[in-house]
């Protein structure tokens, strides 16, 4: 990093004129290890998926069953995220780790490689890696054992591993569960101590009955469980989700393999949470895409602490959609970093004489 930041100074502009995007070319060489550092080529693109036994109390706007369509229509391309990945050169790979009823009738038995195309491929991959068939309903008991939490985060790992084994040069991870911004704001308000009245959002779109009903809840939740912040494992056992394991999986993985994890919105910023509570130096290797238009977002940011997410655009959808946004922000801002001439190759004086 202190040798991309001198590079920068020599670059034909004055100091900072490229803002966020001479610190992302320096902290992308940091994460890789190397300067200079070439420009991020591979992505790898993950949706984890999963159902969440909260649903059962009336907290999103959407059945269930919506959680196995998103699937499908993620392996048919058809999704929001799809077409972004296709914009932005991802690959990617659909991860169901814990749908209640497994995709296109596919039964899965633990981890193992059920359809694995060339991540490289047009279509989508599918690994189906089910940890069991969604979490259980968390206001009436744990969403997951330890077991379980700890099952679901390998997952992540071992698809981190992958990955970098192939030569990927960056990850993003992406979520799919109806549910699932309940147990995010679940794990917000573990974590960091706010009232659920602050920081729960809409999410799929509840009216203001259904975000009474999230906020009452989770705090019913919590009040049970009394999970120990200091024992991350446990809190994310006790109100998290099987996907939201699977991403702070990702993020280790990323983090051992020096490769950066693009952090999506709001629920991937909770798993981010879990992940740096677990092992805070992981912490280095992320990057804040956007800020998530739900409630609690600019609270969970403050959290995982570091440099700020670096767009708004209001999006509130998840699957990694605003994490592909910013894949090619960080590539150009590399880019400039390599490309750019320096003051003294380009015969430009630097300074007013």
């Amino acid at each position: 990093m202190e040798r991309a930041r001198a590079h920068q100074a020599q670059l034909t502009k004055p100091p900072g004129s490229l803002g966020r995007l001479e610190e992302l070319a320096i902290w992308y060489a940091g994460v890789r290890g190397q300067f200079p550092v070439a420009n991020p080529g591979r992505g790898e693109l993950f949706v984890f998926a999963a159902d969440h036994g909260v649903t059962a109390e009336g907290v999103s706007a959407y059945p269930a069953e919506v959680t196995a369509a998103m699937v499908r229509n993620f392996r048919a391309g058809g999704a929001a995220v799809n077409v972004l990945a296709r914009q932005c050169g991802l690959a990617v790979t659909v991860v169901d780790v814990g749908v209640n009823r497994p995709a296109m009738g596919l039964v899965s038995a633990g981890p193992s490689s059920v359809e694995r195309r060339d991540p490289s491929a047009a279509s989508p991959s599918f690994f189906s890696a089910r940890v069991r068939a969604g979490t259980r309903n968390f206001r009436r008991e744990p969403a997951m054992t330890h077991a379980e939490a700890g099952a679901a985060h390998a997952v992540g790992m071992r698809l981190a591993a992958e990955a970098a084994a192939r030569g990927a040069d960056l990850l993003v991870g992406g979520d799919m569960g109806i549910g699932n911004t309940t147990a995010a704001a679940a794990l917000l308000c573990a974590f960091g101590g706010d009232d659920p009245e602050a920081v729960v959002g809409r999410g799929t779109g509840v009216d203001d009955a259904g975000l009474g009903r999230k906020a009452e809840v989770i705090r019913d939740a919590l009040d049970m469980h009394r999970p120990n912040r200091e024992d991350a494992l446990a809190v994310l056992a006790a109100v998290g989700g099987l996907e939201i394991a699977a991403l702070a999986g990702l993020m280790h993985g990323g983090a051992a393999h020096r490769l950066p994890v693009i952090v999506d919105g709001f629920i991937a910023g909770a798993a981010a949470l879990v992940a740096t509570r677990l092992a805070p130096a992981v912490r280095d290797f992320l990057l804040l895409s956007h800020l998530s238009a739900e409630r609690g977002a600019g609270r969970l940011a403050a959290l995982l602490g570091g440099p700020p997410p670096l767009v708004d655009l209001g999006l509130r959808l998840g699957e990694g959609t605003g994490a592909t946004l910013a894949v090619p922000l960080l590539r150009a801002a590399v880019a400039l970093q390599n490309e750019m001439a320096t003051f003294a190759g380009a015969d430009v004086p630097d300074r007013a004489s």
